[in-house]
């Protein structure tokens, strides 16, 4: 007899929507945390990040109606935005530690581990349970390099109390990008030293190079080709220096060279699970080598997009499996994704590139409709839509610039997860004027 149904070891999304449903179930669950509870999109990553770039969205729409003569410039104050943000976002986590109380999740705080393949350990204590979920995510890759302990990661930056008046990333990746489109609007110099030769290596080059353009714009320095091989303290700032001799004075050096999957010292060498540097192994029912252990969001070794909803609905799935309600493999939707530049960059199945490597089957259709809806698109004259169509008259992918791309991307996954057609489309009333209305009627013409 175990003491619990099921252990989870992390309180992130790829653990805690399954120990809910499991609760609701009737099952005994428990969630292992060592960190904050709830994880780190909750208190560290994504809603953080989204909290403190929603006010520069609104200063990047007034800058359009400014060059165009309607609005004067505004400002934000980055002090006044992180205090908003330390008193909103740290209610988070005590708000689910209520939630695991009234549903009897029993939180237990400490490091868990695997000791035996029914067995996890927390810190000098140890439970046991039928069924385990690994779901201990990523954290920031730190660079080996001389000057290492002066870099500072994603974490830190969501907490700054002040932005530098000099800041430099390195890696033109999604955490940089988004990150120098905040700096840049306050006035900061910011440098992205990138060992590519493009910023944003899995989005549609012509929008990458739009937004790359902007920042240079507004006084964002990139440096391609370039490999940052020491960090040196100099009184109260920093030199970085790459391997070709570049050298650049900065206060504050971020290292946004990607992430990296949080496998160590949880006890998966002791249950003989296998793992590799991308992550957990697991089959297509998320399990691990054993069978009863189960791996979860972004410590998974896989090649869907590591995101937040990604992770929600493995965590669902698994919740599904263990109680039966499903005996087939998991059965990934297409995915949608964004990134929180000015103007956005957001894309779902099939992309550009896979299109044009295969013409018999796809058909691309190029909207500029930045320049056909401009009062509708709020002056965004560079907004684009890009959209691939299979034989049958199917969209099955799209890429869209614009800062109205968030929202408007999800509708374009639901019209491609369901197969809506563009009769499906005229049966159907939707509000209007907006950006939305003009994407559906582009939708009803190019999908007949």
């Amino acid at each position: 007899m175990y003491q619990y149904d099921v252990t989870f070891i992390g309180s992130g999304h790829a653990n805690w929507h399954a120990a809910v449903t499991l609760a609701q179930a009737g099952k005994k669950v428990a969630i292992v945390e060592h960190d904050v509870v709830a994880g780190t999109c909750t208190n560290y990553g994504c809603n953080a990040k989204y909290l403190l770039d929603t006010p520069f969205e609104f200063l990047d729409g007034l800058a359009r109606y400014e060059a165009a003569g309607i609005a004067t410039n505004g400002s934000i104050s980055w002090e006044q935005l992180m205090a908003y943000k330390e008193r909103e976002i740290p209610t988070y986590a005590p708000m689910m530690e209520g939630v695991f109380d009234n549903m009897n999740i029993d939180l237990l705080k400490g490091h868990g581990r695997l000791v035996d393949t029914h067995v996890v350990g927390i810190d000098e204590s140890e439970v046991t349970s039928e069924y385990i979920v690994i779901g201990t995510g990523q954290r920031s890759n730190h660079l080996n390099i001389t000057g290492s302990e002066y870099l500072r990661d994603s974490r830190d930056f969501l907490s700054l109390a002040k932005m530098p008046k000099h800041i430099t990333f390195i890696g033109a990746g999604i955490i940089a990008m988004e990150f120098a489109t905040m700096a840049a609007k306050l006035g900061s110099e910011v440098h992205i030293v990138e060992y590519a030769d493009k910023a944003l290596m899995a989005y549609q080059d012509s929008y990458v190079k739009t937004v790359v353009n902007k920042l240079t714009a507004e006084g964002v320095t990139f440096h391609f080709g370039e490999s940052v091989n020491q960090v040196v303290a100099v009184n109260d700032t920093y030199q970085v220096s790459t391997a070709a001799g570049l050298t650049i004075d900065t206060e504050y050096v971020l290292d946004a060279t990607g992430r990296i999957s949080n496998v160590e010292n949880i006890g998966l060498e002791a249950v003989g699970i296998s793992y590799n540097r991308s992550g957990i192994e697991v089959n297509d029912h998320l399990q691990t080598t054993v069978p009863h252990i189960f791996a979860s969001g972004d410590v998974v070794d896989k090649l869907i997009p590591r995101l937040t909803p990604t992770a929600s609905f493995e965590s669902d799935y698994i919740a599904s499996f263990i109680l039966g309600a499903t005996t087939e493999a998991i059965q990934y939707p297409v995915v949608p994704n964004i990134v929180f530049t000015f103007p956005r960059i957001a894309q779902v199945g099939v992309s550009l590139k896979e299109a044009n490597a295969d013409k018999d089957i796809y058909t691309v259709f190029e909207v500029p409709f930045g320049k056909q809806l401009q009062f509708q698109t709020k002056l965004e004259d560079d907004a684009h839509m890009t959209f691939i169509v299979n034989q049958d008259k199917e969209l099955v992918g799209a890429s869209l610039l614009s800062n109205e791309a968030g929202d408007l991307i999800n509708f374009i996954t639901l019209v491609i997860n369901k197969k809506i057609t563009a009769k499906d489309l005229n049966q159907m009333i939707f509000a209007f004027p907006g950006t939305s209305s003009g994407l559906i009627n582009t939708l009803k013409t190019i999908l007949r």
